[in-house]
Parts: structure tokens; sequence; C-alpha cells
């Protein structure tokens, strides 16, 4: 933790934290709509809400920092579990079979 400071890469590390967290949440998003479709949205906001209130609750800038970059991609993923619905309903990505579909 001392390189991190004593260089000040804090800046750029938690960038690239940031880049991961979007980049393993879409996956999630597309993998939770083929199989529970867009009523899985509430476990989203409720991920959402623990990262808020962890964020709020940690001292550590750098963890806390992450917490709320975790927090706001949950809120995203709310709004893209519904896009990604309307993706499946443009054939851009495959239905799930063994799933019933409102379209």
């Amino acid at each position: 933790m001392d390189l991190i400071i004593d260089n000040h890469l804090h800046g750029l590390i938690i960038g690239i934290c940031t880049f991961l967290i979007i980049g393993i949440f879409h996956p999630i998003v597309i993998k939770a709509e083929y199989y529970w479709g867009t009523r899985c949205w509430w476990l989203f906001l409720l991920l959402g809400i623990a990262g808020i209130i962890l964020s709020i609750c940690l001292d550590n800038l750098f963890i806390s920092s992450l917490s709320g970059v975790f927090a706001f991609s949950s809120f995203w993923s709310i709004k893209e579990i519904f896009d990604q619905e309307k993706r499946v309903k443009k054939g851009w990505f495959p239905k799930n079979p063994n799933r019933t579909y409102k379209f």
C-alpha cells in the first residue's frame, strides 16, 4: 500500500478497478436476464443499497470509492436488465428456451 501512496497511484488503481467492476457487471446482466428475466431487478437494487451503506461506513478512501462504484454499477444494471430484454426481443441475444417471455 505504501507503493501506491508514495507514487500517487490511487486514481489510477481506482480507474482500473472501476473498469473491471463495470466489465464484470456486463456478463452478469446478460446471464441474469437469460435465467430470470427482468424480475431480478430488485437484486441489483439491494446490491446497490448495500454498496452505498458500505461506502458511507468505511473509513478507507480506496475501498469506500470502490464500494460506491459497485453501488452505482448495480443501479445502472437495473436499467441494463430491461434494455437486455429489449435486445433479446430484437434477436441480438438468444432467448432461454426454458423460460416463457412476455413478448
